[in-house]
């Protein structure tokens, strides 16, 4: 049975469409992340599923039941947003224990204090229990928060961007957990996302969205390596996809239609014996690999270096295409053929 089902659900807010014809299934106990940059209607999606949204058309259905007339509380689901909204004035355990005494949970205080314990724990949180949530730090906080959704058991939950706020080393670590969390619990999650490092790390599947359109779902791997359009290939991978018109820098063999073909910065190679001459423009090293902008055939590409690769703004050498490794698009569509990925 799947998680939860859109189908052919449209929503306009005056001229604007948030989401157009979007049909899209949630397998129970995936975890699926919609991604894609601000405008593209995934905060939409997820105020559709929660009901705090109508579609003008289409329908909603939760854990199998059509729910597209029913209010947010009849639905069980959870919304963790990108902000806190906790309680200040309440402790860590207040906060937590506060959606298990809703009138309708009839929840006696032994289970309250054992399910708040087991999720604080969950969470790694349990000796700030007692504290009130003022006292934390932001990502204790945020914790809070998810611990707040997942105290319930609910059908569905539906995350909006939960860790933006974070900074780096908060997010790493807070990725980590989250995904043991929703194995541990097998839960169905619907997580919105611009970063592509989020969606690649946390997804079993990534929805891609542009202007309130789905363009592709499927695992972040057949996502990465068999992108549905360029846009698509644009919003994974970093540095960028290079996008290179069919015929430059020796590309051929693709299908008769392929205008343009992707490839991404580890299938150029630098410093090869033959291939197309080039200029470095400038390395920026990150650790254990480098990213060199490079200039060849009048195009300006990324390719990833080794770490122990030494290449100086200005000097020159060769680049090469692992041409088997293109993916070949026609004017925006991938296509399939001669060349081209599966």
């Amino acid at each position: 049975m799947a998680g939860a089902v859109l189908e052919n659900v449209t929503k306009t807010f005056g001229e604007t469409v948030a989401v157009e014809n979007l049909s899209l299934a949630v397998g129970r106990k995936e975890f699926l992340v919609l991604l894609g940059p601000t405008g593209a209607g995934k905060t939409t999606t997820l105020r559709l599923l929660a009901g705090l949204e109508q579609p003008d058309s289409g329908k909603v259905h939760i854990a199998g039941e059509d729910v597209t007339a029913q209010p947010p509380a009849a639905r069980d689901v959870a919304f963790v947003f990108q902000q806190y909204s906790l309680y200040p004035h309440y402790t860590v355990f207040e906060n937590l224990a506060f959606p298990l005494r809703a009138p309708g949970r009839r929840l006696n205080a032994d289970s309250i204090r054992r399910r708040v314990g087991e999720i604080s724990e969950m969470l790694r949180i349990g000796h700030k229990l007692n504290d009130r949530v003022t006292q934390l730090s932001g990502g204790e906080m945020q914790r809070v928060s998810i611990g707040r959704a997942l105290v319930r058991k609910p059908k569905l939950f539906l995350m909006d961007e939960p860790l933006s706020s974070l900074d780096a080393k908060l997010r790493e670590d807070l990725r980590v957990e989250l995904k043991r969390i929703q194995r541990d619990l097998e839960a169905t999650i619907v997580y919105v996302t611009h970063d592509q490092l989020e969606a690649m790390t946390l997804a079993d599947t990534i929805g891609i969205l542009q202007e309130g359109r789905l363009v592709q779902a499927d695992s972040p791997r057949i996502a990465y390596e068999r992108p549905a359009t360029i846009y698509a290939a644009q919003r994974l991978g970093s540095p960028q996809i290079n996008l290179i018109e069919a015929g430059r820098l020796g590309l051929a063999g693709g299908p008769p239609a392929a205008a343009t073909a992707g490839i991404r910065p580890e299938d150029l190679t630098v410093g090869a014996e033959i291939g197309a001459e080039a200029k470095i423009i400038a390395v920026e090293h990150r650790g254990d690999e480098a990213v060199a902008l490079i200039e060849a055939d009048g195009l300006r590409l990324h390719a990833l270096l080794d770490a122990g690769v030494s290449m100086e703004p200005g000097s020159r050498t060769r680049v090469a295409v692992r041409a088997e490794s293109a993916i070949w698009f026609d004017s925006g569509e991938r296509l399939v053929g001669a060349g081209a990925p599966g």
